[in-house]
């Protein structure tokens, strides 16, 4: 599948946002944002039941600075920033959300306002920045 069939609309930085897809749909979609010329990163969370496990994975994943705080803040402080990543735009891809979004739902939302948070942050700075949560129903 390519970009097209997502209808996401990749040349338009305003689409850029937080979407919910399926884990099958990951690899084509990230294949057409390296395409596009952003920087891809995907998150595992396959067995990820809790916020501290969530973060721990996204500091290992996004190599996040040694005085990464650990909390929600420091989250978003982060993907912010992104400086030590360098990219003309970004896409986070987070596998699996099932599980945290079941086990852990205020965490899962919070997840979700920070993402939108980092997306609205970029998007005033003319970059992209896209981040997708493969969950069941998608």
């Amino acid at each position: 599948m390519n970009h097209d069939a997502f209808e996401l609309g990749l040349d338009d930085i305003n689409n850029a946002g937080v979407y919910a897809i399926g884990n099958d749909d990951i690899g084509p979609l990230s294949a057409a944002m390296r395409d596009a010329g952003l920087r891809v990163a995907t998150i595992d969370l396959a067995g990820c039941h809790d916020k501290r496990t969530l973060l721990t994975r996204m500091a290992t994943q996004l190599d996040f600075p040694r005085t990464f705080g650990g909390n929600w803040d420091a989250l978003l402080d982060c993907l912010r920033d992104l400086s030590w990543l360098k990219a003309n735009g970004y896409a986070l891809f987070f596998s699996d959300a099932d599980g945290l979004r079941g086990d852990a739902e205020k965490d899962f939302d919070t997840l979700l306002d920070v993402l939108d948070e980092a997306c609205q942050a970029w998007a005033e700075q003319n970059v992209p920045f896209w981040a997708f949560l493969a969950v069941t129903e998608a």
